[in-house]
């Protein structure tokens, strides 16, 4: 789904991420660890297209074509849908109207807004006044209704209750198709994820499949979602940078 070739990024003339690898296969769900500045969310926004980040090097090929140059939009249409750490207010745009012009399946997304009680939100400007929860479940509404088969969230758990991040995972769940009953070990029409996390909260809700960390703008290591998250809270991300042992 996603492959991530040597990809080096600078921010306001600064080198962030330096010959970044990494991959997404087809009904995969892998999680991104890393200390705060990181580039885990410059690596999304990136891999989204967005503005302001500058790919000096390395290529990012999404379902086998080669994506690096082209815009959000185009991006979007191709089947990549990011939930983003702070999202904008967006005053004067209803939250129904936004979901009606990206909806694919009005009848789903409406089901859905039911189920994480937020119908009650469609008469209201995006985002403007919402708690941290309802934000994180607005942004999770508007990428069911865009239906992707990419999915980038950006700490899906960050300024959360612990109710809510149960909430949030289910609806992460279902957006995955992890209740497909195809035949085999995964199932290739279900859809794939890379989630960033600080807490690893989510990992209690969200089947993963395999984990990176991302330091110093490079990825180090990766493994077991749970062995590294376990590590981590253990041994913090030092021993992540010097451990040269697990293979990338």
């Amino acid at each position: 789904m996603l492959e991530i070739n040597n990809l080096t990024v600078e921010v306001g003339g600064r080198r962030v991420l330096k010959g970044v690898n990494l991959g997404v296969d087809v009904g995969y769900t892998n999680v991104l660890f890393g200390p705060n500045g990181a580039g885990k969310s410059v690596l999304l926004m990136t891999l989204m297209g967005f503005s302001g980040y500058n790919v000096v090097g390395g290529e990012i090929i999404f379902k086998g074509e080669d994506i690096t140059r082209l815009s959000v939009s185009q991006r979007a249409q191709m089947g990549m849908g990011i939930m983003t750490q702070r999202p904008p207010n967006l005053s004067g745009v209803k939250l129904h109207d936004l979901l009606k012009v990206i909806a694919k399946d009005p009848k789903e997304t409406e089901e859905l807004a039911e189920s994480i009680d937020m119908v009650r939100f469609f008469d209201r400007d995006v985002n403007v006044g919402f708690s941290g929860g309802e934000i994180k479940r607005s942004e999770l509404l508007q990428l069911s209704a865009q239906n992707p088969d990419m999915l980038l969230l950006d700490e899906p758990e960050s300024g959360v209750d612990l109710a809510s991040i149960e909430l949030l995972g289910k609806t992460i769940n279902t957006l995955l198709n992890r209740d497909c009953k195809c035949p085999g070990e995964k199932c290739k029409h279900g859809k794939s994820a890379l989630v960033i996390t600080h807490t690893g909260q989510v990992l209690d809700y969200v089947e993963t499949d395999r984990a990176f960390i991302l330091c110093n703008g490079t990825v180090v290591c990766s493994g077991n979602p749970r062995e590294m998250l376990n590590e981590i809270k253990e041994q913090g991300y030092e021993e992540c940078i010097k451990c040269k042992l697990m293979e990338i």
